[in-house]
């Protein structure tokens, strides 16, 4: 990619200005598909886990970062524990990876 854009900085004087602003338009055309494909998404992903993490209750079905299956049994502000089989596990509250839905339990 680095050898196009030296292309591109070597044809701009020939072609006067008109390569620097073609230039500026790649540069931007790129940065916006980088944003709109993949910053954009992994945000609002990341929020709507953040706004799903917040409202976890007692008794709620999660799966960990780390792939432990348990039921909240206590909640602190940032720690949650779990109960897994015989265990109980205390873990961040971030580390949850996702809650279980009534409708992901009985297909499972």
């Amino acid at each position: 990619m680095t050898h196009q854009l030296l292309f591109l900085l070597q044809a701009a004087p020939s072609q006067g200005s008109r390569g620097l602003i073609t230039l500026i338009w790649y540069v931007a055309g790129f940065g916006a598909i980088f944003y709109f494909l993949i910053i954009r998404p992994k945000a609002q992903q990341e929020k709507k886990h953040r706004e799903r993490i917040a409202q976890l209750r007692r008794g709620d079905k999660v799966v960990t970062i780390g792939g432990i299956l348990g039921e909240v049994v206590h909640l602190k502000e940032d720690q949650v524990t779990i109960k897994s089989g015989e265990s109980r596990l205390i873990v961040q509250r971030d580390r949850v990876a996702d809650i279980l839905d009534g409708q992901d339990q009985a297909s499972g």
